[in-house]
C-alpha cells in the first residue's frame, strides 16, 4: 500500500506569488495514495527538512514528494532528507513547480492548474518507484593531470603534498605554460619567473610527481576511481639521462628556427631548451620530418642536412653527408634533374634554392679527396654488370659494408652513359673521374674491356649475387622511310664518338629529332661541331621532358626548335640523306604519359633541307643476350620484383636503366642503393626492410615571407661556348654558397647533419629514439590545458601580417623580458618607438569572430604593460585605446588609477583599420566620447588580443567525451555550484580549459579541483548512481544500435552470448540507448516505460 507524503515549497514568493499553494495542497490530499500533505515558505531550510522526517516517521511514509525548484538544484538534498528518515532515496520524487509554473506563467489561475497537473504525475509516478541500492567503486590512489602551467603546477602540488601519486603530463617539452612567457605580473610587479620558477623546481624534484613532458595523452578509458591512461612520449632524440644542460650542442648547430617561446621573434636552433629555466633542464631537437627537398630525392640525399652545413661553413663534413647517399656528388651536382628543386619550399613566394649547385660547389671545393673509411672486411664477393651511375653506386654501398665488389665494364673506360652519353661541356671528365676514383678507393674493383656473355657463369665462378646494371645503350629508331640513309646518325653512337675523341663529320646543316636531355646534348655538341642545328619535336615546350636549362642554353647558343613538328620521310641523294618531309601538329587528348597527344594536321606538309639527321627519339637496354637467364619485356627491360629488385633467379638482382628504361642519374643511384640492401639482406638471410616513401612535412603556413633572390651560376662568354667544349657554368664561389645556402627555411626542422652529435661528450644524442607509448591507472583526472592567444591574423584591419610594427601583447611581453631577444629593450625594426598605442579586446567582445565573452585578463595585462613601457622609455606618449575598461579584481582599481596618473592616455574608442601614412602607422579611430573620428599616428601599435581554447583541448574533450559551452570553453556541472566538475565522475577542471581567468583565479581553481580529486583518493571509494540502464537479455539482439548512440561507452558486446552488456560505472542515466533500441530490451532504472507512461496519463486525464 502506497503512503506518500506531499511537501509543497513557497520558495519566498517565487512559487507563492503565481501559485496558489493552498489550492494545490487541497488538490494533491484528496489524490490517491497521499497520507499528508504540507507546505513551508523554504522547504530547502533546515525547519523544512525536519518537517519532511517527522512526517515521514509521524505518517510511516514510504514515498516522498517535494515541489519547489530545479531537480537539479536541490534533488541530492532532499534524497539526503528521505535517506536520513529511513527510506530509500530512490523512492523520492521531485516536482519541479517554480521555473516550469511560477516563473513562466503571470496567470495565476493557469499556473495553479499547471502545479496541480505536475504534482498528479509526480503522485502517479512515485507509486511506481522502486527502491534502489547505491554501488561503491575503489579508487586508485593517483591523479592524472593534463598541462602544466601553473594551474596544474598548483594541483600537482597540492595533492604530491598530500601524499599521493600525480602524473603530469606536458605536451611541451618543459612545465611553465603560458606564465613563464610574462615577463611581469599584475597588479603587484612581481618578476613571473622568479614566482613561477621555485614551483617548477619543485615539481620537478617532488618524489610523489612522475613528470611526462613532451608528451600527449593518447587515449583514456575506464571509469571514476579506475581510469586507465596512455599517454604517447614524443621522442626528444636526446637521453636526457645522459643531458646534464650544458648547451655545447646549440653552439654546433647549424639550424635556425622561429623561436615559439620569444612569440617568434628571435631564434633558436634545431636542438634546443624551451627556456633557461626549463624543468626538465634537458634538451631536445626538434624533428619534423622530410623535408620536401629529400622526400623528393630518390636517392634520399639529406639536402637540408648538407645545405646547413654549407651556411656555416663546414664543406667538407657537408660532402661527407652527401656521400652517404649519394657517390657521385661532382656528376649530379652538374647534370641531376633535381627533383629536391622542384619541391623545395622557397619556390611558394620567390624561387627555389640552386641544392645541385650547392652540390657542385662542395664537391668542386674538395682539394684532396678523402679515402673512405676502412671496414672490416667480408668473405663474401659480389659481382655487377655495367659501371654506368646504378652499377657503381651499388658497389659502392656494399664497400662500405665490407663486400668484396668487382665491377664487370665492357667499354673501354667505366662511367657507363656518364661517360660516353653526356657531353664534357656538361659533365667534364675529370668531374666524373673524381667520382669514379672515390668509389674505387671504397674498395670497388672495376674491370673495364671485361663484357659478359653468361650471367650464370658469374655464380660458377664464386660471386654470391650478381646485380645487372647494363643501362639503356640501344638507340630506337623511327621507323621513318629513309631512316638507313647516310648521314642519319644514332643519337647514342653519335655522343659516343665525340666523347670518345673520334673523328666525327657532320654537315653544315644538322636536324636533331626529339625533345629530351639527349637531343639537346646531341644539338648543342652538333653547334660546337660547327653546324646550324634544329630540333624537330613533335609537341610544344610545355612538353618537353629535356630540363628547361638546358632548353635555355641550347637557345641561347643560336639552336632552332621547331615545335608541333614531326618527321613523316627521309628524303635523300645518292643515298645520303638531304632533307626532311615533315607535317604539322597540334595537340589533342592526353596520352598514357599524360601528356597532349600529338595529332596531324592535314595540308600542312614542309620540306626542310639537312646534312644530317640525329635520331634522338628514346633508347632500350640491349639486352637480348639476357632473355635465356631473365624475363624481358617487350621493351627489352629486366622484369624485377619492384621491392626487391629481385629478377626471380636466386642472387641475382638488376635496377638502373635496364629495369626503369632510360631514366634519370639519381633514379639509377636509387636503384643501386637499393640494390645494395637487398643484396646484403640476401646475403645474411634477414629480412629486406624496405624504407618507406619518404612523405614530406607538411607546414600550414609559409616559414618566412623574406624574399631573396636566387643565386645563379655564372657561365662562360656565349662566343667561348660554342666554339669549345669547355664547361659552360663556372660554378659557385664560396660566398655565393654561403649566400644561397642562407636562403634554405629548414623545413625538416633538425637537418640530421650530426654536428651535435659531435659537441656531446655525454653522447646524449641518439636520433634512432621514437615514440613510447605509455599505461597509467588513475583514480581522477584534472584537465589544465590552458589558453591560446586570439590569432591576430584573423582581425585583417589591423594588418598585423602586413606591418612589422603592429605586434600582440605577447610579443611585446617577451620584447620587454629581460630574457627575452631583445634583452628587455623595446627595439623594433632596429629602433626605440616614440609613440605606442595599444587597441583592446583584439579578438574578444567581438561578434564578427565568433567571440562575445570578455577574456578578463586584458585590460590589466595592457595596463600593466603600458607601465613598465613608461618605465623602460619614460618620453615615450602612450595611448590606451579601450572600449570599456574592467578592473575587477584586487588592487586592479588602483593599479589602473596609478598608470592614468604615469601620463598614459587613455581613449574610449572603436578602431577601425590601420595603414601606413610615410613612416607612420595611422589607428584610424571612433572617439566615442567625443563622436568623431580620429586618426592616431604611432610608431607602434600593440594588440592586447583576448583568450580562446587551446587546440589541444579539443582532442582531450573528445577522449573524455566532455562537453564545452558556446565559447568553445570547457563546461563545468555547474557555473556556481560545481565549477570544477564536469559531466564526467572523477573528471575536473582547472584554469583557462575552463573559461579566461587571471592567475590568482587559476591557482584558485586548481586548489578547488585537487581539493575534489583528494577527496575521493581519501575515502578510497565513491559511490556509483543506481539510475542505470539494465538489459533484457532474451529480447536483445546484439544489434549493435545501443552501443553507437552511447555517448561514454558503457555498453560494448558479449562476443559469447552475442547480446549487450551495460557497464553500471560508467552509465549515466541518460537514457539514450533505451531510446535507440529496436527491440525495447533496455529499461533505464528509475524512469522505466510504466513510470513514464504514468505520468503522461495523469498530464492527460
Amino acid at each position: 500500500m502506497q503512503r506518500i507524503g506531499v511537501f509543497i515549497c513557497h520558495c519566498g514568493i517565487n512559487i507563492s506569488s503565481t501559485v496558489d499553494v493552498e489550492d494545490v495542497i487541497h488538490y494533491v490530499r484528496q489524490l490517491p495514495g497521499v497520507v499528508t500533505a504540507e507546505d513551508y515558505t523554504y522547504m530547502c531550510s533546515d525547519p523544512g527538512q525536519e518537517l519532511i522526517r517527522e512526517h515521514i516517521k509521524k505518517f510511516n511514509l514510504n514515498k516522498v514528494i517535494v515541489a519547489s525548484c530545479s531537480p537539479a538544484m536541490h534533488e541530492v538534498t532532499f534524497r539526503e532528507v528521505v535517506k536520513s528518515a529511513g527510506l530509500n532515496p530512490f523512492c523520492f520524487e521531485m516536482a519541479n513547480i517554480r521555473e516550469q509554473c511560477s516563473w513562466v506563467h503571470l496567470d495565476k489561475n493557469r499556473a495553479t492548474d499547471k502545479a496541480k497537473a505536475i504534482l498528479s504525475a509526480a503522485v502517479s509516478r512515485v507509486g511506481l518507484l522502486e527502491p534502489l541500492e547505491e554501488k561503491t567503486v575503489s579508487v586508485t590512489p593517483s591523479v592524472l593531470i593534463i598541462g602544466a602551467g601553473i594551474a596544474g603546477i598548483q594541483a600537482s602540488l597540492d595533492i604530491a603534498n598530500a601524499g599521493y601519486k600525480v602524473y603530469l603530463v606536458e605536451k611541451e617539452p618543459s612545465i611553465g605554460g603560458r606564465m613563464s612567457q610574462l615577463d611581469k605580473t599584475f597588479p603587484t610587479l612581481d618578476c613571473s619567473a622568479c614566482i613561477l620558477t621555485p614551483k617548477m623546481s619543485e615539481v620537478g624534484r617532488h618524489p610523489n610527481i612522475e613528470l611526462l613532458t613532451y608528451t600527449e595523452v593518447a587515449d583514456i578509458e575506464g571509469f571514476v576511481g579506475n581510469f586507465k591512461v596512455k599517454v604517447k612520449r614524443k621522442p626528444t632524440y636526446v637521453d636526457w639521462d645522459k643531458c646534464n644542460g650544458c648547451d655545447d650542442c646549440t653552439s654546433s648547430c647549424p639550424v635556425d628556427l622561429p623561436d615559439e617561446f620569444n612569440a617568434g621573434l628571435g631564434t633558436r636552433k634545431a636542438i634546443y631548451r624551451l627556456f633557461p629555466q626549463a624543468v626538465p633542464n634537458k634538451f631536445l631537437i626538434d624533428k619534423r620530418g622530410k623535408p620536401p627537398c629529400t622526400a623528393a630525392c630518390p636517392a634520399g640525399v639529406n639536402v637540408q642536412g648538407y645545405i646547413a652545413l654549407i651556411k656555416i661553413g663546414k664543406f667538407k663534413e657537408a660532402l661527407e653527408l652527401e656521400r652517404r647517399d649519394n657517390p657521385f656528388p661532382s656528376v649530379c651536382g652538374r647534370v641531376c634533374t633535381h627533383p629536391c628543386e622542384i619541391e623545395c619550399r622557397r619556390a611558394e613566394f620567390d624561387e627555389p634554392i640552386s641544392i645541385a649547385s650547392l652540390k657542385r660547389f662542395i664537391a668542386d671545393y674538395e682539394k684532396e679527396p678523402e679515402r673512405p673509411r676502412n671496414v672490416e672486411k667480408r668473405m663474401e664477393r659480389i659481382a655487377i654488370v655495367g659501371s654506368g651511375p646504378s652499377g657503381l653506386s651499388c658497389g659502392y654501398f656494399l664497400a662500405l659494408k665490407g663486400y668484396n665488389v668487382t665491377v664487370f665494364e665492357a667499354m673501354e673506360e667505366p662511367g657507363g652513359m656518364l661517360r660516353y652519353g653526356i657531353p664534357r661541356f656538361r659533365l667534364p671528365l675529370d668531374a666524373l673521374m673524381r667520382d669514379i676514383k672515390y668509389i674505387e678507393d671504397s674498395g670497388v674493383e672495376i674491370k673495364t674491356k671485361s663484357p659478359i656473355a653468361d650471367i650464370s657463369k658469374l655464380q660458377k665462378d664464386g660471386f654470391d649475387s650478381v646485380y645487372v646494371a647494363i643501362g639503356a645503350h640501344q638507340e630506337i629508331f623511327t621507323g621513318i622511310e629513309g631512316e638507313n640513309l647516310e648521314g642519319v646518325l644514332s643519337c647514342i653512337e653519335f655522343l659516343r664518338k665525340v666523347n670518345s675523341n673520334e673523328e666525327v663529320e657532320i654537315g653544315k646543316r644538322v636536324a636533331v629529332i626529339g625533345g629530351g636531355n639527349a637531343a639537346l646534348d646531341a644539338a648543342r655538341t652538333s653547334k660546337r661541331l660547327g653546324a646550324d642545328v634544329t630540333i624537330l619535336y613533335r609537341r610544344t615546350r610545355y612538353e618537353m621532358p629535356a630540363d628547361a636549362k638546358e632548353i635555355d642554353a641550347a637557345i641561347e647558343e643560336g639552336i632552332k626548335i621547331e615545335f608541333l613538328s614531326q618527321p613523316v620521310k627521309f628524303n635523300g641523294k645518292d643515298r645520303k640523306v638531304s632533307g626532311i618531309e615533315l607535317i604539322r601538329m597540334k595537340l589533342g587528348e592526353l596520352d598514357a604519359s599524360g601528356r597532349r597527344r600529338p595529332v596531324p594536321i592535314p595540308g600542312s606538309e614542309f620540306l626542310q633541307e639537312v646534312d644530317n639527321v640525329i635520331l634522338a627519339i628514346g633508347q632500350s637496354p640491349d639486352s637480348d643476350w639476357l632473355r635465356k637467364y631473365l624475363n624481358i619485356t617487350k621493351w627489352g627491360t629486366i622484369e624485377v620484383d619492384g621491392i626487391s629488385l629481385n629478377t626471380g633467379k636466386t642472387g641475382i638482382l638488376a635496377g638502373g636503366d635496364a629495369v626503369r628504361g632510360p631514366s634519370t642519374i639519381v633514379e639509377a643511384i636509387s636503384d643501386g642503393k637499393k640494390a645494395a640492401l637487398a643484396i646484403d639482406a640476401y646475403i645474411n638471410k634477414k629480412e629486406l626492410i624496405v624504407e618507406k616513401k619518404a612523405i614530406a612535412v607538411d607546414f600550414p603556413e609559409p616559414l618566412s615571407d623574406e624574399k631573396k633572390e636566387r643565386c645563379l651560376m655564372d657561365t662562360i662568354p656565349l662566343d667561348e661556348r660554342i666554339k669549345s667544349f669547355r664547361e659552360v657554368e663556372t660554378g659557385f664561389d664560396e660566398k655565393k654558397a654561403l649566400e644561397e645556402a642562407k636562403r634554405c627555411l629548414n623545413c625538416g626542422g633538425c637537418s640530421a647533419c650530426e654536428e651535435c652529435m659531435k659537441s656531446c661528450d655525454r653522447e646524449a644524442i641518439n636520433y634512432e629514439l621514437a615514440d613510447e607509448v605509455e599505461e597509467l591507472e588513475c583514480g581522477a583526472i584534472i584537465v589544465a590545458t590552458g589558453f591560446d592567444p586570439f590569432d591576430a591574423r584573423i582581425k585583417k584591419e589591423y594588418a598585423y601580417n602586413e606591418y612589422n610594427n603592429v605586434i600582440t601583447g605577447l610579443e611585446l611581453e617577451r620584447l620587454l623580458s629581460a630574457s627575452g631577444p631583445t634583452t628587455g629593450e623595446i627595439i623594433i625594426d632596429g629602433k626605440t618607438p616614440k609613440q605606442i598605442v595599444f587597441i583592446h579586446c583584439v579578438g574578444s567582445r567581438d561578434e564578427s569572430v565568433g567571440n562575445e565573452y570578455c577574456s578578463r585578463v586584458c585590460c590589466m595585462f595592457i595596463a600593466k604593460q603600458a607601465h613598465l613601457v613608461k618605465d623602460k622609455v619614460p618620453e615615450v606618449e602612450v595611448t590606451v585605446l579601450y572600449m570599456d575598461m574592467r578592473a575587477f579584481g584586487k588592487g586592479y582599481e588602483e593599479f589602473y588609477d596609478r598608470v592614468r596618473m604615469e601620463g598614459v592616455l587613455y581613449r574610449r574608442c572603436n578602431p577601425s583599420e590601420i595603414y601606413r601614412r610615410g613612416e607612420k602607422l595611422i589607428v584610424k579611430v571612433e572617439d566615442t566620447l567625443l563622436g568623431e573620428l580620429v586618426d592616431i599616428e604611432a610608431d607602434v601599435v600593440v594588440l592586447g588580443t583576448g583568450i580562446v581554447p587551446r587546440k589541444e583541448t579539443e582532442e582531450i574533450r573528445k577522449i573524455l567525451k566532455l562537453s564545452k559551452s558556446q565559447d568553445g570553453f570547457l563546461l563545468e556541472a555547474h557555473p556556481k555550484l560545481r565549477p570544477v566538475d564536469t559531466a564526467l565522475d572523477g573528471v575536473f577542471l582547472a584554469g583557462c580549459c575552463q573559461a579566461p581567468k587571471d592567475i590568482p583565479d587559476t591557482v584558485a581553481q586548481a586548489k578547488g579541483a585537487s581539493s575534489s580529486a583528494m577527496s575521493m583518493l581519501t575515502r578510497g571509494f565513491v559511490n556509483i548512481e543506481p539510475v542505470v540502464s539494465t538489459l533484457d537479455e532474451v529480447a536483445c539482439s546484439g544489434c549493435g544500435t545501443c552501443e553507437v548512440s552511447c555517448e561514454y561507452g558503457a555498453l560494448t558486446l558479449d562476443t559469447v552470448k552475442k547480446i549487450m552488456v551495460v557497464n553500471e560505472v560508467l552509465c549515466k542515466g541518460c537514457g539514450a540507448c533505451a531510446s535507440a533500441c529496436p527491440s525495447n530490451a533496455i529499461i533505464l532504472k528509475h524512469y522505466t516505460p510504466k513510470q513514464l507512461l504514468s505520468q503522461i496519463e495523469a498530464i492527460l486525464y
